[in-house]
């Protein structure tokens, strides 16, 4: 189900109580608004109650900020965090990539032809290799090289980027390099990372291949977000594809990529329309 052009979305988090979703659907029906899709979840686990909202104002003078205040008051009442999202907002994001041009030149794509909505700010890379790509969609390249004795100072620089462009999301399509314990802690939740998944795990140099070495059937990826555990943050979402005994090495890379690809920009997707919900280690996401 895709979006509609004119649809505002509410998305919302509180403790698990009695009238959790009375308190969203009776203050948009006060407020004239017909909602066209809704979803919700409660975690009993954890306690937890989880609502996305999609829904269209009927008044055309609608005010995003009377809105929000008016419905501040009652999310107080139930400890409630939410986010008002308008229609056809472009998230500002800063892409970070290394030699790799996959999972870029598929982000690109998307974001030209307008599939994802993105303001893509600037692309840093530790390589200039990818600079005539991102030229050629009149975006800003940053080359920041790094080795182990200059590893803070590209950081910082990173950082100065990420906050001069007020990027709201940080996607890193193939950034070969592991970010620090503090950069991942001012990333926590609005950056999101992708990385092949194979069973077994194989770690190392040319992960593929050591999969053909095994015979594997499945190869895979993982979109999820960054933390201080590599490639072990919050999952959003995973793609598989199947393999045989026919398909060589470089068949595997080749269906490795797509599906990393294909899985970025599902995960992109996802957090964009507000479909993801980050609670402690774990993610809420409703799908399309």
């Amino acid at each position: 189900m895709s979006r509609s052009d004119d649809t505002w979305i509410l998305a919302a988090q509180c403790p698990s109580r009695l009238g959790t979703v009375d308190v969203v659907t009776r203050f948009l029906k006060e407020r004239g608004c017909y909602i066209t899709e809704q979803q919700s979840f409660d975690d009993r686990l954890g306690e937890r109650f989880f609502i996305r909202t999609e829904f269209r104002p009927q008044a055309s003078d609608f005010d995003a900020e009377a809105f929000k205040a008016g419905f501040a008051p009652r999310a107080l009442e139930f400890e409630m965090d939410f986010e008002l999202t308008p229609p056809e907002r472009r998230t500002p994001v800063v892409i970070m990539v290394s030699k790799a041009d996959h999972c870029l030149n598929d982000l690109l794509y998307r974001y030209r032809t307008g599939q994802l909505p993105l303001d893509i700010r600037a692309v840093v890379s530790n390589h200039p290799d990818l600079e005539p790509l991102v030229a050629w969609h009149g975006l800003v390249y940053h080359h920041f090289p790094i080795t182990p004795e200059t590893k803070a100072e590209q950081e910082a620089r990173v950082r100065e980027v990420i906050e001069s462009t007020g990027a709201e999301l940080v996607i890193l399509a193939r950034y070969m390099q592991v970010l620090s314990p503090e950069m991942c802690e001012l990333l926590s939740g609005r950056a999101i990372n992708i990385h092949h998944s194979l069973l077994p795990g194989f770690k190392g140099a040319k992960p593929y291949h050591q999969a053909f070495e095994k015979g594997v059937k499945l190869v895979g990826a993982t979109a999820h977000y960054i933390n201080d555990d590599l490639d072990e943050g919050p999952i959003i979402t995973q793609g598989v594809e199947p393999v045989s005994h026919a398909d060589d090495p470089e068949d595997l890379v080749a269906k490795g990529r797509d599906v990393e690809c294909l899985t970025l920009a599902r995960a992109v997707s996802l957090h964009l329309e507000r479909r993801v919900f980050l609670h402690a280690r774990r993610t809420v996401v409703f799908t399309h």
